[in-house]
């Protein structure tokens, strides 16, 4: 008795990296994120002490963001 059958190959894909990892797969820590409106609290400036340093963050007529020091 004689069998005949068909050899079948199925390719996957790679399945879909998580956004939470690098291309060499290593995790990477979450941004924080804040809105503009909610760190200006209403205000067309604000000034952010960084390192002995004063930077001034300025929200233009325009509605662009300007970081001076």
């Amino acid at each position: 008795m004689s069998t005949t059958g068909t050899l079948l190959t199925l390719s996957q894909s790679a399945p879909p990296r998580p956004s939470n990892v690098d291309d060499a797969g290593t995790p990477v820590a979450a941004v924080r994120r804040i809105s503009s409106h909610r760190l200006l609290a209403g205000e067309r400036e604000l000034v952010i002490q960084h390192m002995g340093s004063e930077y001034h963050l300025r929200l233009t007529r325009n509605g662009k963001l300007i970081l001076t020091k």
